[in-house]
């Protein structure tokens, strides 16, 4: 049995570059799913909001610092990125928002069905069929990016 400090002294690879191609399939999935929220009406600073819950729930430092640089660059405000962890507890937030940031959070934790299902039915009210599925896919493709760059220890460095 290894102790978790040795554990974690041990060098990681970064399969993103161990595995280019798997990778670029990964970022074309990703610009794909972008163009499917665009086209479903979702703007960018909700996939942004989504990229960011599921990367809080997952712990991923390294999307964590990604998505919040582009959710600023889409003009999201500091306000609601200091409480997006909290949304449920906010006024700050549109119906759709919530709606999506619920479905992107079962999707990401794998709840209960009845969690599940409360999720996709307050999802239908305010969100087309298009927009559900975008979120969807927001989501899963977020959550692929987390485990690649959890597992890789993609380092954040501080800003100059």
């Amino acid at each position: 049995m290894s102790s978790p400090v040795l554990a974690s002294a041990v060098r990681r690879i970064f399969i993103d570059k161990q595995s280019p191609d798997a990778y670029r399939a990964l970022v074309q999935t990703s610009e794909a799913v972008r163009s499917v929220a665009a086209g479903a009406g979702l703007d960018r600073t909700l996939v942004e909001l989504v990229n960011l819950r599921v990367s809080q729930i997952n712990g991923c430092a390294y999307c964590l610092h990604v998505h919040t640089r582009a959710a600023l660059h889409v003009n999201e405000t500091t306000q609601r990125l200091g409480v997006l962890a909290a949304w449920r507890d906010t006024e700050l937030f549109t119906p759709v928002e919530r709606a999506a940031l619920a479905l992107a959070e079962a999707t990401t934790e794998l709840v209960d069905a009845s969690v599940q299902e409360a999720a996709y039915t307050d999802a239908r009210e305010v969100l087309t069929d298009d927009q559900i599925s975008a979120v969807i896919w927001v989501a899963v493709t977020i959550n692929a990016f987390n485990r690649v760059s959890i597992m890789s220890k993609h380092p954040v460095r501080p800003e100059r």
